[in-house]
């Protein structure tokens, strides 16, 4: 039996491929419940809406990958259950997978709306190619938009809709945007760059309800003001969840997520949980953390392949999983990276031009370095990585001596001896 993956994205992908990178001679199937090649998702809510822009998905593999690495991709079908007596997988088309090794790759869904009218037509989600092709679509036509939630999809969407020139309005139930991933100071200014940009951003002010007009489609979103306002096209970005039914009606641990160690197995060690739909223990996290980034994708598919070969070879432990998180959003002219996990609660200290808007946040926990968040200056973010990666620790009086800079303080970092 060879090993099975239920999940045709980044984090699906990954595993294969690293399997194959470390030496796995096995079958290797992939069940992805979307019909055409797996696709790159984070461009769709910024690159994809670009005003002018053909709608071509970026493939996160080309056709040949599966018949090179010999690796079966299942397109369009869905896996329905899980017999872990048995090991196998079954689908929905009837068929049944069995599965020496198995790794859930399985994502997140968004949050929907449950208030009068969410149902209208022209309410969008977007997660999906087939919900950005929508949106792509009817952004031309589009006059009055307006997105519900502020965090970095809707805000990328939002940035996208104002591009197009259409009047945009952001309701946010939080005080600011961004809240869950961002430091106040950063927060605030992205909530100012937006108005820059000719967004109506209303904070503290959530959705009521949505009225439809004479043909059937929403016209208008009424907040929790009691606000109207105009809408021939709305999205919704209010978070996701977990993909974590199968797991847990297969009897595995869950909760927001599935429940893995940090070698990233589950309940069951013959099973694995990687990606968006993964919650593991992260020492920068002081606890469990569940994580929504390409990165923690990526490299956990690869930590994946790494405990499953370790595992085929007679060793009894393989290393634990702690990379150093890290992000990024665009928002319009704004390129936003984070490296590390920021807390409201951090000290942090401002480091270049807020005006010119390159600057970057540096957060201090305890007096040590622990994020950055940095807006159009890679340079700085590149900086950060290296220096949250290594075991130096960045202390805020370092930081605040004359003439410092992030960059500096990464290559003296990789100069110093080991």
């Amino acid at each position: 039996m060879g090993i099975v993956i239920i999940g045709g994205g980044q984090a699906g992908l990954q595993s294969a491929d690293s399997l194959r990178t470390e030496g796995y001679a096995g079958e290797i199937t992939i069940v992805a419940d979307e019909p055409g090649l797996p696709y790159q998702r984070p461009p769709l809510s910024k690159d994809y809406l670009t005003p002018g822009k053909e709608a071509l998905p970026l493939p996160l593999r080309g056709e040949a990958f599966f018949n090179d690495k010999d690796i079966k991709l299942l397109r369009g079908v869905s896996a329905t259950a899980i017999n872990r007596q048995a090991r196998t997988v079954a689908l929905a088309d009837g068929t049944t997978l069995p599965y020496g090794q198995l790794i859930l790759a399985t994502g997140t869904r968004n949050r929907t709306l449950g208030c009068t009218g969410a149902g209208l037509p022209g309410i969008h989600g977007l997660r999906t190619l087939a919900d950005a092709e929508e949106l792509h679509a009817a952004l031309p036509a589009a006059r009055n938009v307006v997105v519900i939630g502020a965090g970095f999809i809707g805000l990328e969407f939002a940035a996208a809709a104002r591009a197009h020139g259409c009047n945009t309005t952001v309701l946010e139930f939080a005080p600011r945007p961004m809240g869950r991933a961002l430091t106040p100071v950063m927060g605030d200014w992205f909530a100012g760059a937006h108005a820059r940009l000719g967004i109506d951003l209303r904070l503290s002010e959530g959705i009521d309800r949505f009225e439809a007009g004479e043909h059937g489609r929403v016209a208008a979103a009424v907040s929790t003001t009691g606000e109207s306002y105009p809408a021939d096209l709305v999205v919704v970005g209010i978070g996701v969840l977990p993909n974590d039914s199968l797991a847990l009606e297969a009897g595995l641990q869950t909760e927001d997520g599935i429940l893995v160690d940090a070698r990233l197995r589950t309940s069951d060690p013959g099973i694995l949980a990687v990606g968006d739909c993964a919650n593991f223990p992260h020492p920068l996290a002081g606890g469990r953390i569940r994580l929504e980034s390409v990165q923690n994708a990526t490299d956990q598919a690869r930590h994946a392949a790494r405990t499953i070969m370790a595992a085929a070879g007679g060793q009894a432990e393989a290393t634990v999983y702690a990379d150093l998180p890290w992000f990024w959003s665009t928002q319009g002219p704004y390129r936003l990276q984070m490296a590390g996990l920021a807390h409201p609660q951090d000290d942090t200290l401002v480091l270049g031009d807020p005006a010119a808007a390159k600057f970057s946040v540096l957060c201090f926990r305890d007096g040590f370095l622990t994020a950055v968040e940095s807006v159009n200056l890679p340079g700085d973010h590149l900086a950060a990585r290296k220096l949250l990666a290594g075991s130096a620790r960045l202390t805020r009086h370092e930081a605040e001596t004359e003439g410092f800079t992030l960059k500096a303080a990464a290559k003296s970092l990789a100069s110093a001896p080991a």
